[in-house]
C-alpha cells in the first residue's frame, strides 16, 4: 500500500470510524467483502482468575464472557430477566410476552412454530457472528430475505391494487433503460460517450432493459405472465408493462433497491429451529458463569475496582460482587436509571442517548402465501405504517407458519405502538387482506412486541442525533468507547456496523481487548 492509500485511509477512519474505512477498502479492492471478524488480541496462557463482572446476557455480554473465559479471567454474568439473548428473543408457544404497560400476551403457536421478535437475519459477511456459529455448531439455514413473487403495495397508487416485485424491478429497468436509450440517441450524451461507446451502450440497453431492436419497452417474460406458458398451443401471454409514472407514483422505491443495501444482499441465513439458538449455544458453554434473575441495582466503585449490587429477583434477596472490571451491555435506557459512579461526563453521555421504537406484528396462519401465491419468503412493502409483511424462510411446505404482518421503526413504530394490541392486529390483518384477497380471515394466534415497551430493553437500539452522527465527532460515541476507570462499555451502540449483532460482537471484542491489554500492562 502506497503512502497516499494509507494517509487517506486514516482521513477516512478519523471521520467515519471503522465502518468508513472497512467500506473504503472494499470498494478500492484492499480487502475482500467478506471481511474477517474483529480481531482479538487477548493474551493466552495459565488462568489468571482476574474477576470481571459483566452486565446484561444479550450477545455482547454472552461473547465478551465466553472470549475472557477462554483467555483465563474469572466471570460472572448478570441478567435480570430469564433468559439470555437480550434483543435476541424467538417467542414459541407456551411463551408470555409482558411488556411494561401491563399487557401480557400468552403465546399459542403451534408446536414447532416460532417467532424472532427481535433480529432474524444473518448477513452472510457478517463474520463474527457467523464464526462463533461455526465455533459453537449453531447449523443454519438460508433466510430468503427477497422474493419477485412478493409485492409492492401503495393503497393511494395503482387503483390500490399491488404491483408484484418481479414487475415493479424489470418494468422499471425497461422504461428507464428506454429513456436512456432515447437521451444517448438524441445527443444528450454525446460528452460524456464517444461513438463506439454509444453503439455498446445501445447493446448494452437492449439486453438490460429487454428492449426491442428498435430501443422500445413494450414489456418483458421477465415481470411475469398473465397466462403462464404450458404445453401444446398455450405459449403464455406476458403481462402489459406498468407505465413508469405508476411505478414512481407506488413511492416504495425504498422496497426495491432494499436487497441492494450492503447488510441485506443474498445470500442471508438464520439459525435453525430460532435466533435463540445463539445464545443458548454461549449459555451451555459459559455453565454457571451466566445468573439469571438478578437485576442490577448499583453500580459502584470499589479502591481500584468495582463492586456491583443486585436483586435476585427468584429469591428476593440483595446481593453483591467485586471484581476488577466491569463491563456494561445494558440497553442504555435502562443503564440511566441505575445508581452508578460513572463520572459525571460518562453520565451525560449515557442519558444523552436515545433508542428508537420498533414494532413486530405476527401471526399463524396455513401458508397460503406459498400455496396460493408462490411466494418463498421475502418481503412485500407496504406504504403504512406497517410498513411491510414478511414471509417466512422457515418451514417451508409445511402446513402452517409465522407471517410477520407488520415492522414498523421509528416514527410509524411509534406511532403503531400507540394504538391498542386489538387495533394493532386488525391493520396488519386488513393489509395482509389487501396484498391477498380473502385471507386475512386465515390470520389466527397474534403477537406484538413494541420493544420502547419491553422490560430491560426499552428500546430497539440507539438513535443518535444528527448531532451525534457516527459519521462526524461524535462526543458520546467516543467518550463510551473508552473506559471510565473501571467501568467499561459494549453494545451495537459503540460500532459503526449499526443495530446488528454483529454490531454488539465486534464491540465487546474491542472491550476485552482494551481490558487485557489494561491487565498485561498492570502486570509488567
Amino acid at each position: 500500500m502506497t503512502r497516499t492509500r494509507r494517509d487517506f485511509l486514516r482521513a477516512v477512519a478519523a471521520v467515519g470510524g471503522y465502518r468508513a474505512a472497512y467500506v473504503t477498502m472494499q470498494a478500492m479492492g484492499l480487502i475482500p467483502a467478506a471481511a474477517v471478524a474483529e480481531p482479538l488480541a487477548l493474551e493466552r496462557g495459565a488462568r489468571h482468575g482476574t474477576k470481571v463482572v459483566i452486565l446484561g446476557a444479550g450477545v455482547a455480554g454472552l461473547s465478551a464472557a465466553y472470549e475472557l473465559d477462554k483467555a483465563g479471567y474469572d466471570c460472572v454474568v448478570l441478567e435480570a430477566r430469564n433468559r439470555s439473548g437480550g434483543r435476541n428473543w424467538t417467542l414459541r408457544g407456551g411463551d408470555k410476552l409482558e411488556m411494561t404497560d401491563g399487557t401480557v400476551q400468552a403465546c399459542d403457536f403451534d408446536k414447532g412454530l416460532y417467532w424472532n421478535a427481535g433480529p432474524a437475519r444473518l448477513p452472510s459477511h457478517h463474520q463474527t457472528v457467523m464464526g462463533y456459529c461455526r465455533e459453537l455448531g449453531i447449523p443454519l439455514e438460508v433466510e430468503v430475505n427477497t422474493a419477485r413473487g412478493a409485492s409492492l403495495l401503495n393503497p393511494a397508487a395503482n387503483g390500490s391494487k399491488p404491483i408484484e416485485m418481479r414487475q415493479a424491478i424489470n418494468d422499471a429497468r425497461g422504461e428507464l433503460s428506454e429513456l436512456l436509450g432515447k437521451a444517448i440517441d438524441r445527443g444528450a450524451l454525446d460528452q460524456e460517450l464517444t461513438a463506439q461507446d454509444k453503439e455498446r451502450m445501445f447493446a448494452f440497453l437492449k439486453r438490460y432493459g429487454d428492449l426491442t431492436p428498435d430501443m422500445v419497452y413494450k414489456g418483458s417474460s421477465r415481470s411475469g405472465y398473465k397466462i403462464r406458458p404450458g404445453a401444446g398451443d398455450r405459449v403464455g401471454v406476458r403481462r402489459d408493462p406498468v407505465p413508469l409514472e405508476v411505478l414512481l407514483d407506488a413511492d416504495l422505491w425504498n422496497g426495491v433497491i432494499f436487497e441492494e443495501l450492503i447488510d441485506q444482499q443474498a445470500t442471508m441465513f438464520q439459525p435453525v429451529g430460532g435466533m435463540d439458538r445463539i445464545p443458548m449455544a454461549f449459555e451451555k458453554r459459559l455453565g454457571k458463569v451466566v445468573r439469571h434473575q438478578c437485576e442490577v441495582t448499583e453500580i459502584r466503585r470499589a479502591g481500584d475496582g468495582v463492586r456491583i449490587s443486585y436483586r435476585d429477583k427468584k429469591t428476593n434477596r440483595s446481593n453483591a460482587v467485586e471484581a476488577a472490571y466491569c463491563v456494561s451491555t445494558i440497553a442504555l435506557t435502562v443503564l440511566t436509571k441505575i445508581p452508578s459512579d460513572f463520572s459525571p461526563s460518562y453520565a451525560t453521555a449515557i442519558a444523552n442517548i436515545h433508542y428508537h421504537e420498533s414494532v413486530k406484528v405476527a401471526w399463524q396462519s396455513r401458508r397460503f402465501w406459498e400455496m396460493d401465491y408462490d411466494i418463498y419468503g421475502g418481503i412485500s412493502w407496504v406504504k403504512d405504517i406497517t410498513n411491510m409483511v414478511w414471509y417466512p424462510s422457515a418451514g417451508m411446505f409445511a402446513q402452517q407458519g409465522i407471517i410477520l404482518g407488520a415492522y414498523a421503526s421509528g416514527k410509524d413504530g411509534e406511532l403503531l405502538a400507540a394504538k391498542p394490541l386489538q387495533e394493532q392486529f386488525e391493520l396488519t390483518r386488513a393489509v395482509i387482506e389487501r396484498l391477498h384477497p380473502g385471507h386475512g380471515g386465515e390470520l389466527r394466534k397474534p403477537m406484538a412486541i413494541a420493544w420502547s415497551k419491553v422490560p430491560y430493553s426499552l428500546g430497539a437500539s440507539a438513535e443518535y442525533t444528527p448531532e451525534q452522527s457516527l459519521l462526524g465527532k461524535t462526543t458520546e460515541y467516543t467518550l463510551l468507547g473508552q473506559p471510565d476507570g473501571p467501568f467499561y462499555f459494549a453494545g451495537d451502540y459503540l460500532s459503526h456496523v449499526g443495530n446488528w449483532q454483529e454490531g454488539a460482537m465486534t464491540s465487546a471484542r474491542r472491550t476485552i481487548n482494551m481490558i487485557d491489554e489494561r491487565r498485561r500492562m498492570a502486570k509488567s
